[in-house]
């Protein structure tokens, strides 16, 4: 009995397969554990344990009510949100025309200044907070919002993403552009940007969380509670006599916005991440 060319013979799973797949099931389990017992904790009473073993009787919400109701919170809050959004457009916007810059116009020492813009990834940023606490010091910018997103912006990964992204754009669109007399901001505003957007939304993911989760420079610009983030006041309440239930709701109530931008942009992540580069 001869096969079709329709029937193909399935693929069967073999022990490397199965052990790589226990190996990631593992892997993820151990990652999503810590959050599982930070929203059970959130959701605990006060004389519930400090790392349950099952889920308490009578689960509630009055810690997570409490946490909202606070105004230093809702302060903190609206403190992390302009600092992450505002700093995401402008990153995008410098990071945009930066890479279209290295990627598609030529000039003098392009690529010595492109590698030597991206050497300064193997500076860790400690070694240049107290000349950055300096500078902005001098300039007025300590506990302002200014101070804290204007040092961020020249972020060398995202003007690299960037420039490998907008390389692989066919070259004649700009061409054409130029024969139809478009000026540059014409083609950076109508070509660019519109064809960039895969990577311009998962660029948008890396910098919100960034931002989001940044904590040592906020907490040296930010020095007062008004100035706050919402990283560095909930450092504060290690300190004050907060139930650990109610740190842990606030821990939870402060992931909500960084899930919510990763599963309405992560579609972007995978194909961006995946097709960013290969071509030369």
């Amino acid at each position: 009995m001869t096969t079709t060319a329709e029937e193909k013979p399935q693929a069967r799973p073999t022990l490397a397969n199965l052990s790589l797949t226990g190996l990631l099931a593992i892997v993820s389990l151990l990652t999503v554990t810590p959050f599982a017992l930070m929203f059970v904790v959130a959701l605990s009473p006060e004389h519930a344990p400090t790392v349950p073993t099952q889920l308490p009787d009578g689960l509630t919400l009055d810690n997570i009510t409490q946490v909202l109701s606070a105004s230093g919170f809702a302060r903190w809050t609206v403190n992390s949100l302009i600092y992450s959004v505002v700093s995401v457009v402008l990153v995008l916007l410098t990071a945009s025309m930066a890479g279209y810059a290295f990627a598609k116009k030529r000039f003098p020492g392009r690529d010595t200044l492109m590698w030597s813009f991206l050497a300064t990834l193997m500076v860790p940023f400690q070694a240049m907070l107290i000349p950055y606490f300096v500078m902005v010091s001098e300039m007025g910018g300590l506990d302002t919002f200014w101070g804290m997103i204007v040092p961020t912006l020249a972020n060398s990964q995202a003007v690299f993403l960037m420039r490998q992204f907008i390389r692989d754009l066919p070259n004649e669109l700009f061409d054409a552009a130029k024969v139809d007399g478009a000026s540059e901001w014409r083609i950076f505003w109508r070509i660019v940007l519109p064809l960039t957007r895969p990577i311009l939304a998962t660029l948008g993911v890396f910098v919100f969380l960034w931002h989001w989760n940044d904590f040592l420079w906020p907490l040296v610009v930010a020095q007062s509670d008004e100035m706050r983030t919402l990283t560095v006041g909930l450092a504060t309440l290690r300190s004050e006599t907060v139930p650990l239930s109610t740190m842990m709701a606030a821990a939870a109530v402060s992931v909500v916005p960084c899930l919510l931008v990763f599963g309405v942009l992560q579609r972007y992540l995978v194909n961006s991440i995946a097709t960013t580069g290969l071509r030369s």
